[in-house]
């Protein structure tokens, strides 16, 4: 009984050593840490000597978001893009109807003053333009008065041709009337007038119309026996309208400016 407790004992104590002996062997190599320089603090500690914690603690729990403020105003929202767009294209649209009228309107009010322009009395006088015409209106008027204003006694023949060529209309009664003295006096005093014209200046020539001015000089002597020999002389300023009716010259108005 003792010798089988013995055996016992020993073959337990051989089994500790085996297993003493192969942990030894099994266990790693460690190798001498290198020599850290002096003051180095190693990773994961503080210059103190306490471990650095890389974890956050677990006691401390994380902020709360700060509650938003009531009273801010809340932003304004952003118009859309495609809103936006159509505003300003609205906007453009507008303009440019806005614009078209206003040229519009300057180009029908331009035409219309540069056709009242063209129509007045300025630009329908040829007299200023048209020299050829301007001297032939002369011309007529000239003749006319010489003739009209022109009166013997021996031959009242040519007085009366002389107003059936150049009158017409209401310059028949105003003849009439500026010579009805002289042609009263005349069988008397057997007057012979003349009339000579000095100057002409065409006031204006519109188409078939004109307007001459007049000057001229006159002389009148009497030819009957108990008359003076001297003859009298004035001078006499009058403007003659002139129309041109079946290619000829006639006047039409006598304007001897009140006299």
């Amino acid at each position: 009984m003792s010798t089988t407790r013995h055996t016992t004992r020993h073959h337990l104590n051989r089994q500790r050593r085996l297993a003493a002996v192969t942990a030894q062997s099994t266990r790693p190599e460690t190798r001498p840490r290198e020599e850290e320089p002096a003051g180095a603090t190693p990773p994961g500690r503080a210059s103190g000597g306490a471990a650095l914690s890389e974890e956050p603690s677990a006691a401390e729990p994380p902020a709360a978001p700060a509650a938003p403020d009531a009273s801010a105003p809340e932003p304004a929202a952003a118009a859309p893009p495609r809103a936006a767009g159509r505003l300003g294209l609205t906007r453009g649209v507008v303009a440019l109807c806005l614009l078209t009228l206003v040229l519009g309107a300057f180009a029908g009010w331009a035409t219309t003053r540069a056709d009242a322009l063209r129509d007045t009395a300025v630009t329908r006088n040829s007299a200023l333009t048209d020299a050829a015409r301007t001297s032939e209106v002369k011309g007529q008027a000239e003749k006319a008065v010489d003739a009209l204003f022109s009166y013997d006694h021996a031959d009242p023949g040519a007085m009366d041709k002389a107003t059936a060529r150049w009158l017409t209309g209401k310059a028949v009664a105003q003849h009439k009337t500026l010579l009805a003295p002289v042609l009263a006096a005349a069988g008397k005093q057997k007057t012979v007038v003349t009339t000579t014209v000095t100057d002409t200046a065409v006031e204006r020539v519109e188409g078939e119309r004109a307007r001459v001015l007049v000057f001229a000089d006159q002389s009148s002597t009497s030819t009957a026996a108990k008359a003076t020999a001297a003859a009298n002389y004035a001078g006499a300023m009058l403007a003659v309208d002139l129309v041109r009716h079946e290619g000829r010259w006639q006047v039409s108005v006598l304007d001897t400016f009140g006299d």
